[in-house]
């Protein structure tokens, strides 16, 4: 009964979004743009499928977000941007907000209150780091482990990337600098409470990149967040990182010898950007796409389908079993206190801020 009076809330609310719009016409399709795989699955049942049969908008799934900036800059200087809605994470929300490329936001007038009557900017709180950022889910970039490839003793640290006498074979690592270099150098020495400090330096970033080099041979470098499951599953990697959320699906639903990792997770924030230099009625659509996807039952549905915190206070409550596997989804979120024993915290603003210039240094130093 509780969970139908607060669809029935929630629907409300979606409904005074709506009519916010009813003065003026809003496309009848729009692209959404998201990571593939079991995120964007998981989208398209909370999210995408039941807007569409709402509104009847056919919408476009493209999975471009591991690019997101970078085609966002292409189609501003272009004058041309065919995306509507897009899936960032927070720290490239803060790039594009700082360069204007996307739409400023006022959550208490452009979002949904939530279902216990709090204002959005009291529901996300903390978690509203940028004007143009709508989160959507707290996530962790953490690692995985083939339990039948790793010997007696199983991973406790994510130092075991490192640690090639132990556990000898190839493992997988994202193609870029963030994640990559706080753990290079915490598994070095550095303490937790210094690494962006030290990161910030040269020799802290020469130190990264030859701790990087013990294992240089080793790894298989992924670009989508698919990869390491893949890669997990085929054993052509005896541990890889990914998305906590793409793990739980290879080991819950999909039955692989595969162990979770959790020390040293690496928390982060992923969520919507609505692009600027969008007509009235895209501009309009997306308003009103977000303002329902973001609400306080929709983003409780997305955790039916995968293992991601949602980003409102009043969601967390709403939080049950899966929608097929039927077992219960607290346990599995990267913020479960079991699972955040030892979590490193991403820091948004140092990395919209050295970004680019690490990202640089990072494809010149896998080109050596």
């Amino acid at each position: 009964m509780k969970l139908t009076t607060t669809l029935m809330a929630s629907t409300a609310m979606v409904m005074a979004g709506t009519t916010a719009f009813a003065g003026s016409h809003m496309a009848n399709e729009m692209t959404i743009v998201s990571w593939g795989g079991a995120y964007s699955a998981s989208q398209k049942a909370a999210y995408h499928d039941p807007y569409s049969e709402a509104n009847g908008v056919t919408i476009v799934n493209d999975e471009s977000s591991a690019e997101a900036v970078a085609k966002l800059r292409a189609m501003s200087e272009a004058g041309n941007v065919t995306w509507d809605v897009v899936d960032v994470v927070a720290a490239d929300a803060i790039r594009l907000c700082d360069e204007g490329l996307a739409l400023e936001i006022d959550p208490d007038t452009q979002l949904a209150d939530g279902d216990d009557g709090s204002k959005a900017s009291d529901d996300f709180g903390d978690l509203l780091v940028s004007d143009c950022f709508i989160p959507q889910i707290v996530y962790s970039t953490t690692a995985g482990y083939r339990t039948d490839l790793v010997g007696d003793t199983a991973p406790t640290s994510i130092c075991a990337f490192f640690d090639l006498e132990a556990y000898p074979g190839m493992r997988s690592l994202e193609k870029r600098p963030i994640n990559n270099m706080e753990w290079a150098l915490l598994c070095d020495g550095v303490a937790k409470a210094d690494v962006y400090d030290v990161l910030e330096t040269e020799a802290g970033q020469s130190q990264a990149f030859a701790k990087l080099d013990t294992i240089k041979d080793n790894v298989v470098w992924w670009s989508a967040g698919a990869d390491t499951p893949q890669l997990l599953a085929d054993g052509e990697v005896i541990m890889g990182t990914t998305y906590n959320g793409r793990l739980f699906a290879l080991i819950e639903e999909q039955n692989q010898p595969v162990g979770m990792l959790w020390d040293a997770q690496v928390f982060d924030l992923d969520g919507w950007i609505i692009p600027t230099g969008l007509s009235p009625e895209r501009e309009a659509r997306a308003l009103d796409y977000i303002m329902f996807a973001t609400d306080t039952q929709r983003l409780a549905d997305q955790a039916k389908y995968i293992s991601y915190g949602p980003a409102r206070a009043s969601s967390a409550p709403l939080v049950g079993k899966h929608a097929t596997l039927g077992i219960d989804m607290a346990q599995h979120m990267p913020t479960d206190p079991e699972n955040a024993k030892n979590t490193f915290l991403y820091n948004y603003e140092w990395w919209a801020d050295y970004r680019d210039d690490l990202d640089a240094k990072f494809q010149a130093w896998l080109s050596q």
